[in-house]
């Protein structure tokens, strides 16, 4: 796995990429095509600048894939499952801060009275 803390450009090349993981560009263009999470911005030129953002996503899924042996569609799964996970823990931990907001806002007017 890659630390995304010694990553300090803004954006990256496909072959800076590449280089990156010890793979070719070709692979990276395949994931772009089949993860909708790698979507690289692209230059006047036509080029790909993939953020570190990006890069994250490509190494997670490159972590599922060659280093855990997962498919393609597996891997898909994984990561949709991963996604459906953290949204119901944000939307459980928005539930509770409301919740205490809501106890707060009824001591407060308790105190008023």
């Amino acid at each position: 796995m890659i630390d995304s803390k010694q990553l300090t450009k803004l954006y990256y090349s496909i072959g800076e990429v590449a280089a990156i993981f010890n793979v070719n560009a070709s692979l990276i263009r395949f994931w772009e095509k089949e993860f909708s999470t790698i979507q690289p911005k692209k230059s006047k030129k036509g080029n790909r600048l993939f953020t570190v953002k990006d890069i994250e996503n490509f190494n997670k899924i490159y972590h599922l894939v060659k280093t855990n042996g997962y498919t393609l569609e597996g891997a898909k799964k994984v990561l949709k499952d991963k996604n459906a996970t953290i949204e119901t823990q944000s939307k459980n931990n928005n539930d509770n801060i409301i919740e205490k907001l809501e106890q707060i806002k009824t001591k407060l007017k308790q105190l008023k009275v």
